[in-house]
């Protein structure tokens, strides 16, 4: 059961004290990732992604275009960093390109 609180607290505190009394930051971690990808990659190369896997701190992106994926491949680091920021933390250690 949930504790109460005396005091009144924001909406946005008390959804993280639920996601983190109920362990769902993993799963919102992994829902992140994608919308992550669609924002730093843009419409252009999310036409092309087909699937985007979070497992651990490596995400897997499936790609439609092997130009693509060889044209990717060579700023990972890059597209690693870009996505950290755009989550707010050190969610991604490693990417895939499929």
């Amino acid at each position: 059961m949930a504790k109460r609180h005396a005091e009144n607290i924001s909406i946005g505190d008390a959804l993280k004290e639920f996601i983190g009394a109920n362990r769902l930051d993993k799963g919102l971690d992994k829902v992140n990732a994608k919308e992550a990808w669609d924002a730093v990659m843009g419409t252009a190369i999310s036409k092309y992604t087909t699937d985007i896997k979070l497992d651990r701190e490596t995400l897997y992106v499936q790609l439609s275009s092997s130009v693509l994926r060889e044209e990717l491949s060579y700023g990972k680091e890059k597209i690693i960093k870009l996505l950290n920021e755009e989550l707010g933390k050190e969610l991604i250690k490693k990417l895939v390109l499929r």
